[in-house]
């Protein structure tokens, strides 16, 4: 049998990387064989996995657009749409001509298995429409360690689901009930991706800071990060997004006295409004994460504060918005993640009366990623005639041509140098702002 060759496609979070990387490191080990776009004419693929999200209405969009697209350009391939989207909208999926199978997160861990074990073209499912969509599973997580195309940076999932019901978020519906990969399994899956070449490793989770509550005995992620702390290793570690009630003491503690853990936080913020905080269901007020927020900054005045903010949110006065950007233009923070309100079918504040108009979001909006823009600039501006140690990535802007790098505390930098900088960390004497993009460097000898 000729060997397959799979492409896959994937949208959304870090956990879908790594869970995409998985998949990569699964089939490849069963024999299939990853596409390589510089020999694309010459390995026509056989099997093509997008890997979907459907976090907002636009990702929805996005995912739809992505499956066309893979179906155009890979005519004649078995097109399998998993991920969130095919999790809670299997039915819209089965729409799109050419899809011949639509897997929900119960069968995604055993997905390479299921796709190359049985005959090509064979149905996941069993029914006229080839989709199967079951409900997340609450089994510990059993993906092996992740494979990436680049050896720079691998996103490591330790956690999935999420207990929380805030009241616009389709993802505990997708993602089922907060579950932890056991400390021993994360402490030889971040030895692997060492061993690999990767020079960071970012922790990834739907509800991070839930990680070990499920677990027996009881562990935390505070507890996962001092074991790594004390165990060592090449690669410097980066967190994904924590929630503010879950960004303990200990772990700011933890992430100023590292050399390995990056400065660098992201805590979604949502609103800074408290009535609309209560109506979102989220369980802190304004003052409370401003108060988290300045903390961070005064232990670690260097790191990056990234917060996500939820714009038109039902019953969003302009008082109400008054409220979040005053609060975010007080804030050291570094740089923001602007989205929209999209109603999510199934979730309570689908329901929810008050609508703001359309036009209003998107004006809210442009002022809020504005802020955002002044604020990433500064931020950068700050690191201009400093010696900073920076990771380069393993390709060059198409563009410049130059080198792309990034420092611990999440600063895109662009430098020339050779080839052999590549994944190395170098230390660059920052010579430029340039804006939100990031900061222009040079390689100290």
């Amino acid at each position: 049998m000729k060997q397959p060759v799979f492409d896959i496609i994937t949208l959304g979070c870090k956990v879908n990387q790594s869970e995409s990387a998985s998949i990569s490191a699964e089939l490849t080990a069963l024999g299939a064989c990853r596409r390589r776009a510089e020999a694309a004419e010459a390995q026509p693929v056989t099997l093509c996995i997008v890997n979907t999200c459907t976090v907002t209405e636009k990702a929805s969009m996005q995912s739809r657009q992505a499956i066309r697209k893979a179906i155009r350009n890979h005519p004649g391939a078995r097109i399998v749409v998993t991920g969130c989207y095919a999790q809670t909208q299997p039915e819209e999926i089965a729409k799109i001509a050419g899809v011949q199978d639509i897997v929900g997160h119960g069968d995604k861990e055993a997905l390479a298995e299921r796709l190359l074990g049985r005959g090509p073209g064979r149905p996941l499912a069993d029914d006229a429409k080839g989709a199967s969509a079951p409900g997340p599973k609450a089994d510990p997580i059993s993906f092996q360690a992740p494979e990436y195309p680049s050896r720079t940076r691998a996103f490591l999932k330790i956690q999935d689901g999420c207990d929380a019901r805030c009241t616009y978020c389709i993802v505990p519906l997708a993602r089922g009930a907060s579950r932890s990969t056991p400390s021993s399994r994360v402490f030889d899956s971040l030895r692997e991706l060492e061993a690999l070449g990767h020079r960071e490793v970012v922790l990834s989770g739907i509800h991070l800071g839930c990680y070990g509550r499920d677990l027996t005995p009881r562990t935390s992620l505070e507890t996962l990060l001092s074991d790594l702390e004390d165990r060592g290793g090449e690669a410097r570690i980066r967190l994904s997004s924590i929630e503010p009630g879950e960004f303990t003491e200990g772990i700011i503690e933890l992430m100023a006295a590292s050399k390995r853990i990056c400065p660098h936080a992201h805590i979604p913020l949502q609103s800074g409004d408290d009535g609309i905080l209560r109506r979102m269901g989220r369980p802190y007020t304004a003052s409370r994460f401003a108060d988290l927020v300045r903390h961070i900054h005064e232990r670690m005045p260097e790191a990056a504060v990234g917060i996500d903010v939820l714009i038109g949110f039902p019953g969003e006065s302009d008082e109400a918005f008054r409220n979040t950007y005053a609060l975010v233009r007080s804030l050291p923070v570094t740089y923001l993640h602007v989205f929209p309100f999209s109603p999510r079918q199934k979730t309570p504040a689908s329901r929810f009366p008050d609508r703001v108009p359309p036009a209003r979001i998107k004006a809210r909006c442009r002022r809020m990623r504005a802020l955002g823009m002044e604020k990433r600039t500064a931020f950068h501006a700050r690191l201009t005639g400093r010696t900073v140690t920076v990771l380069v990535e393993g390709k060059r802007d198409e563009k410049t041509g130059l080198l792309k790098a990034t420092t611990a505390n999440y600063v895109p930098v662009w430098l020339s140098g050779d080839d052999a900088l590549k994944n190395s960390l170098v230390p660059v004497r920052v010579e430029r702002c340039l804006g939100p993009q990031g900061v222009l460097g040079r390689v100290r000898s």
